[in-house]
């Protein structure tokens, strides 16, 4: 049960989450699920409105962000550390996915949500917040144009490999499990071409300069 009176509004989005989507298993990111998800965890439904102002977007940004949180608190940083850098990633991603297994339908419905016309900006910051955690929690700490590329690479692997998640049902997701090595590969083969063509004083034009307008918008 959540007490919900000690909470803010963000905190309580995200104490709801769970629940949340659970329920959206059944009836999508919608009133009906939030209803059930506030009666299941002690909230009166009127106070978890509030916590959703947007409706279905701000339920799967609050149930992102849980996952974000779990993350975070769940992998050693040493033992991320101690990994070679393909596979932080790898246990990065491939953990976000385990805490989502069980709402599977679920992460369906949202990306049909995500895709949206509407929700398509707003989709690319969640995956881009998600992206700058995995990445901050892998060791990264660039600040220049590889820092954006990094993330964009990131957050489109990461989408890309949840569309074959949400439709495998090998054993032990092992189709998903090949997909995002398969994409890691890539990734790891450009940064090494890239590294070997692109030297000091080679660029025509600022990366940099480009990239450096792009900020965090709120979400």
């Amino acid at each position: 049960m959540i007490d919900a009176e000690n909470l803010t509004l963000e905190e309580l989005a995200i104490a709801l989450a769970p629940a949340l989507a659970d329920a959206a298993i059944f009836d999508g990111w919608g009133e009906q699920a939030l209803a059930t998800a506030a009666q299941l965890e002690g909230v009166d439904a009127d106070v978890a409105r509030l916590a959703f102002p947007d409706g279905a977007m701000d339920m799967i940004a609050a149930w992102t962000a849980s996952i974000d949180r779990r993350m975070a608190e769940s992998l050693d940083p040493v033992e991320l550390a101690s990994m070679k850098i393909r596979e932080r990633i790898r246990t990065l991603v491939l953990f976000r996915l385990e805490a989502a297994l069980p709402q599977r339908e679920a992460v369906r419905r949202a990306i049909a949500v995500m895709l949206l016309p509407g929700n398509i900006r707003r989709s690319l910051r969640l995956g881009w917040r998600s992206a700058d955690l995995m990445w901050r929690m892998a060791g990264d700490r660039a600040t220049d144009y590889n820092h954006y590329s990094k993330r964009a690479i990131l957050a489109s692997i990461y989408a890309a490999t949840l569309s074959v998640f949400v439709n495998d049902d090998s054993e032990g997701q092992g189709e998903t499990h090949a997909f995002l090595d398969r994409r890691i590969d890539d990734v790891m083969q450009f940064e090494k071409t890239k590294a070997s063509l692109l030297k000091p004083g080679m660029e025509r034009f600022s990366v940099t300069r480009l990239l450096g307008r792009l900020r965090y918008p709120a979400i």
